[in-house]
């Protein structure tokens, strides 16, 4: 880990899940200091506000590890990804990668990115095999369609989708 290297992991969050947080962990452990961005995002239609989503990212990572969590902070923002990452010193963007097909959107991201910001790097990480599967928008149909999300969110986040159907 670089104790010096700040980095970004963004996304809508809608809701936070198992595989998100996995990718949090393990982005924590890669760099020092890592924002959780939480994106507006109002052309996806989500489910939770804006405020809403970061209070559950924010409970989220209050449950990781002390030492883990003290190096994490969550914020939202309403702009370019770049911009935000400069604005908070971040010279690298973190994605996640469930399956080849995430790579292509992905890959024109980084490089739409790096042309806006040739300083802002990107690094992939790969999701875990057990959270390969997982997405927001499957754990929204399951949950708007009364099956048990309770496999890929916690508790928390299980009870708020509960409460919003």
């Amino acid at each position: 880990m670089s104790d010096t290297l700040t980095g970004v992991y963004p996304g809508t969050f809608d809701p936070v899940t198992n595989g998100h947080m996995d990718i949090v962990a393990r982005a924590a452990t890669v760099v020092g200091r890592l924002i959780v961005g939480v994106a507006s995002n109002a052309g996806k239609d989500p489910l939770f506000s804006l405020e809403q989503r970061v209070a559950l990212m924010e409970g989220e990572v209050s449950a990781l590890p002390k030492d883990q969590a003290a190096r994490i902070s969550v914020q939202s923002f309403d702009h370019l990804l770049v911009d935000f990452a400069v604005a908070h010193d971040a010279s690298v963007i973190i994605r996640g990668l469930r399956a080849v097909s995430d790579f292509e959107y992905e890959f024109q991201m980084a490089a739409m990115n790096s042309r806006l910001n040739g300083s802002v790097e990107t690094v992939f990480l790969m999701a875990s095999d057990k959270y390969q599967f997982i997405s927001s928008r499957f754990v929204k149909e399951i949950g708007r369609l009364g099956g048990d999300v309770g496999h890929f969110v916690s508790d928390a986040v299980k009870q708020k989708l509960e409460q919003s159907f």
